[in-house]
């Protein structure tokens, strides 16, 4: 049975290194050799692939941001040179990843490992990567969202606010709003809880946003806020909103 590989990586050398130990292996087709993640998201598109070496930094998008561009992610083994925090998450959740520079018997490992995983357990694993280094710092400073064939980079202090809608979270900015496959509960967990404050069960609003709050309807509130845009605030949001304001 033959299988399509991707390799997405910025590194030529590195490339080059999969591509030799590879060869070890005839049923494993590699379809196309990408330089970064926004190659890598169109081959994927392109070819469906069945397994993908990912690495983790690389310029523009990093490997994470990219699989969350995904509706589906293959198969992945991730690859890094010195992502501690990526080794952590990895160890824990079960999903292989190889530490640059690799042996050909650990890349022999990681593929055994990966032909013994069925399809549901990899992508649960990988799913849960993700909401592990979502909590890095380093990964929480931006957002990146895709429209199309078009993705878009959004940095997390340019946010006015986050509303649910249906599968899918708003996020808003001056310069327009923008659809994520996500959950509102994931951005209440990784969005820096200093500078983000969940006003409503569909609304999470950026603090520095807000220019006051008024009364609306019985014991609830609106924020209102620099833009204009109104945001409810529930009976159980209130208090946490005023304790945040120092109010």
């Amino acid at each position: 049975m033959q299988y399509k590989v991707l390799i997405i990586d910025d590194e030529p050398l590195a490339r080059s290194m999969l591509l030799e130990y590879l060869q070890s292996y005839p049923q494993l087709q590699v379809v196309e050799e990408c330089n970064n993640g926004f190659e890598g998201v169109k081959a994927i598109q392109q070819y469906s692939p069945d397994l993908i070496f990912l690495d983790i930094q690389m310029p523009k998008i990093t490997g994470f941001e990219m699989l969350e561009l995904l509706e589906e992610p293959p198969a992945v083994i991730f690859t890094t040179a010195f992502d501690e925090f990526a080794v952590q998450a990895f160890e824990k959740n079960a999903v292989d990843y190889l530490l640059k520079p690799f042996s050909q018997q650990r890349f022999d490992k990681a593929i055994a490992r990966w032909m013994e995983q069925d399809k549901t357990s990899a992508a649960v694993a990988t799913e849960q990567v993700l909401k592990d280094a979502a909590k890095n710092p380093s990964q929480a400073e931006r957002i990146v969202v895709k429209n199309g064939t078009k993705i878009t980079i959004i940095p997390v202090q340019d946010i006015h606010y986050l509303e649910a809608a249906d599968d899918y979270v708003k996020i808003v900015t001056a310069a327009g709003s923008f659809l994520k496959k996500q959950t509102m509960g994931y951005f209440e967990d990784t969005l820096n809880a200093s500078s983000f404050v969940r006003t409503h069960r569909s609304y999470i609003v950026r603090l520095q946003e807000i220019t006051r709050i008024d009364p609306y309807e019985k014991e609830n509130h609106l924020a209102v806020l620099r833009s204009g845009a109104k945001i409810p605030v529930s009976r159980a949001g209130y208090p946490k909103l005023k304790a945040m304001l120092g109010l």
